[in-house]
């Protein structure tokens, strides 16, 4: 079993090491900036890091590339909308292999905004929003629990959202400028 973690560490080593050698202080620079916000003119990130906006753009396009960004937009506020319950779930499967069939399933369910495949006690953890308790009882009752091969589900309802952000991003100590 070590031998396995050891292989499984080093491949992940090799395989991320690549793209972290691309990622450098400037660009880490940048990504702090624009995670914060994402609206801002590329000439204030230009003036922050002391480059040109040309030099921002390239580096963004690079970024997006790379697949370090993956997107940008807005953030809404559920409850405003009428979503006013946070749920997690646990969905158990009959097989966990039956995770590709199931998936699908789920996204027909607008409410649904996270699924993950998971280890532990269940098979699947999923997020969504609901109007209200009664509405959370019909998608569990009649859309994720009518799902074939979903034997069992977890709720948990979030009562408050402590703390929403992204990873940090840190400057390599070692990076030459």
């Amino acid at each position: 079993m070590r031998k396995i973690c050891i292989f499984a560490q080093i491949f992940i080593c090799i395989y991320t090491l690549p793209m972290l050698e691309k990622i450098d202080n400037l660009d880490r620079k940048i990504l702090k900036i624009v995670m914060h916000n994402a609206r801002i003119p590329s000439k204030d990130v230009a003036l922050e890091c002391g480059v040109s906006r040309a030099a921002i753009h390239q580096r963004l396009q690079r970024l997006i590339d790379l697949k370090v960004i993956t997107g940008s937009g807005y953030h809404v506020n559920q409850k405003i909308l009428g979503y006013a319950t946070c749920t997690y779930i646990g969905v158990n499967l009959e097989r966990g292999a039956m995770y590709r069939e199931v998936v699908p399933e789920l996204e027909k369910i607008p409410e649904i905004v996270e699924c993950h495949f998971t280890t532990g006690p269940y098979t699947m953890l999923i997020k969504l929003y609901a109007r209200d308790n009664e509405h959370l009882m019909e998608l569990l009752n009649k859309k994720i629990q009518m799902i074939p091969g979903v034997t069992g589900t977890e709720t948990l309802i979030s009562l408050d959202q402590s703390i929403a952000r992204e990873i940090p991003i840190r400057e390599q100590a070692d990076d030459a400028e």
